[in-house]
């Protein structure tokens, strides 16, 4: 008879060291529903440590020079890069994604991350003028807020957390980070290489635990000036409120309820193709996807038809089969959160074309209690309904159609969120038209999450405040003083 299984534990990794926690949670993987990990469950005593362990390392770190931090950036993402496929492999059973996605996305995205700030770092200017009638010389100088707190979400979890780590340290902060409680393991596999990189102990501290004791803390803690929080709205308005009595630099990057726009002279081939993409990949866990699609009248019924038969081909698995084109949903309650939203578009006159409650569902025997659910198709959906205006975050996309140019922007415009949007059109001075007035932080048009790291991300309205980049990242994580020489 099969003893029981060994769980993995993890710890928290504070001032270069791994130390235990007395309490723990559990953590499951997403395609299988069993326990499989276990997380520190940290609060104010562990973020106390953390904080005491980034003070003490800040003026050691912050003196060195930039060069000096970007050859040890360098070398943490060597080193991340060595182990590639190990991290893909936690990454898919903590996260629920394809190791497909895990080793062709979020684990060379985490390694270029420490790259691109490296890089970044070396070539910032600063402002400097002179009023020769005042005998004066003014220049602007960026120096390090402090300690910065970040706190990631488990979507994307090593990916988003080194976009956070990496301009925070290149900059010359020191940081404690906190992953989700759902998707921790990556988070401390690399706390495994800082030290062989060459970060000092207490330039990086990882607290795990949930948000409203550990995330809390860190909000909350008068000593970290700085906070960095990618995840939901209503969460980020909590933060807010925390972080207020401080006056605390913050930088929120929240939900999206992205729209693509497709009109009659788009090319049908690249933008079903796309757009099938662009509403399922990371099984809809993305705060880019695509959730509402508008389809000019003329072509609706021909990219309605085409778009859910390419949806049908999707396959549905087990994370790990890499013909796989989708995985497991995070969590137990985020399925039932999804499906939720597809009965209520059923009740309200919907129709469903394809995915939940129309096909079925083929797993493995191992996978029969994991969290999957089909690529699913609205149609006949009313832009008041709730899945036209809450962020499902899940494999559900809705299609509508529309007439003309001023009515889409409209329609487009109508929601609390403002992230991302596509436009599909070979024409070019209508891509210029419609992407000036869509209110949201990112438009691609006739392509789909295409990145230059150098330039602004980030959103409009409820999908945040504040960008990140290069330059803006830069900007957040430094203060600027205004210098002046009497000569």
């Amino acid at each position: 008879m099969a003893g029981p299984k060994t769980l993995l534990v993890l710890e928290n990794f504070i001032n270069g060291k791994f130390v235990p926690c007395s309490s723990y949670i559990d953590s499951y993987d997403p395609s299988t529903g069993d326990v499989y990990c276990r997380v520190p469950d940290s609060g104010k005593e562990q973020v106390e440590a953390a904080v005491t362990a980034a003070r003490d390392a800040f003026l050691g770190w912050s003196s060195k020079r930039p060069q000096e931090r970007s050859q040890i950036m360098n070398k943490l993402a060597d080193l991340i890069e060595h182990d590639l496929e190990t991290f893909a492999q936690a990454e898919s059973k903590d996260q629920g994604k394809t190791i497909t996605f895990a080793r062709t996305v979020d684990i060379p995205r985490a390694a270029y991350n420490f790259r691109f700030f490296a890089s970044s770092i070396l070539h910032h200017t600063t402002e400097c003028t002179q009023m020769d009638h005042m005998d004066c010389m003014h220049y602007t100088m960026r120096t390090p807020v402090g300690i910065a707190g970040l706190i990631s979400p488990w979507n994307l979890p090593l990916y988003l957390l080194t976009w956070k780590i990496a301009p925070a340290i290149a900059s010359g902060n020191t940081v404690i980070a906190k992953p989700s409680e759902m998707t921790s393991v990556t988070a401390w596999m690399m706390c495994k290489l800082l030290g062989k990189a060459g970060i000092p102990p207490g330039v990086v501290n990882i607290v795990f635990g949930t948000g409203p004791k550990a995330g809390e803390a860190i909000v909350s803690h008068p000593d970290v000036p700085l906070i960095s929080f990618t995840g939901s709205t209503l969460t980020a308005q909590r933060i807010r409120e925390r972080s207020a009595p401080h006056c605390k630099k913050l930088s929120l990057e929240l939900g999206g309820k992205n729209p693509a726009i497709i009109f009659e002279d788009a090319n049908l081939d690249q933008c079903i193709a796309t757009t099938v993409r662009s509403s399922f990949a990371n099984q809809g866990e993305i705060c880019l996807c695509t959730s509402r699609i508008f389809v000019q009248r003329s072509i609706y019924n021909e990219f309605l038809k085409r778009f859910v038969e390419e949806a049908r081909k999707w396959k549905v698995g087990s994370p790990s089969d890499p013909t796989a084109s989708m995985g497991a949903l995070i969590s137990k309650e985020h399925l039932e959160k999804v499906k939720n939203y597809v009965k209520k578009a059923q009740a309200e006159g919907a129709r469903i074309l394809c995915g939940e409650g129309v096909d079925s569902l083929a797993l493995p025997t191992g996978n029969q209690n994991g969290y999957f659910m089909l690529p699913t198709v609205i149609a006949e959906v009313e832009d008041e309904s709730c899945c036209m205006q809450e962020e499902i975050f899940g494999p559900v996309t809705c299609v509508v159609l529309f007439d003309t140019e001023e009515e889409v922007i409209k329609r487009a415009n109508g929601v609390k969120y403002g992230l991302a949007a596509t436009i599909w059109s070979s024409s070019v001075g209508r891509v210029h038209r419609v992407a000036k007035r869509l209110q949201a932080g990112l438009v691609w048009t006739n392509c789909w999450l295409v990145r230059e790291l150098n330039l602004p991300f980030g959103g409009m309205k409820a999908s945040g405040i504040g960008r990140e980049g290069a330059k803006e990242s830069y900007e957040f994580f430094t203060e600027v003083k205004t210098i002046t020489i009497k000569h």
